[in-house]
């Protein structure tokens, strides 16, 4: 099911290959990627410094995809994201880096 991003709730696309992901920064999203990744506000230093790590943005992405496809596993989700380039991740990460500070 792929749907449009919603910008009011903080929602970006992600485009993998053929696949249009909807990432939603839900509050249970948010939570579960800091449980692995350490305080959000540091990752988005990170991120302002050019200092992300590709394992943070997957991680960041994984838990806040909303409707992938339920056989993509973390680990082909990471090579379809590599395989795309990270310019094309941009929009999306500045988007819900963005929710991450503004929040609602």
């Amino acid at each position: 099911m792929s749907r449009s991003a919603n910008p009011v709730r903080g929602e970006a696309t992600l485009c993998l290959s053929e696949q249009v992901i909807l990432l939603r920064p839900s509050f249970a999203a948010l939570v579960a990627a800091e449980e692995e990744l350490g305080p959000l506000f540091a990752l988005v230093e990170r991120a302002a410094a050019g200092q992300l790590r590709l394992s943070e943005l997957v991680a960041l992405f994984w838990h806040c995809r909303y409707d992938a496809p339920v056989d993509l596993n973390r680990e082909a989700f990471a090579e379809a994201l590599t395989a795309c380039g990270l310019a094309t991740t941009t929009p999306a990460l500045k988007s819900l880096l963005g929710q991450i500070l503004a929040g609602q």
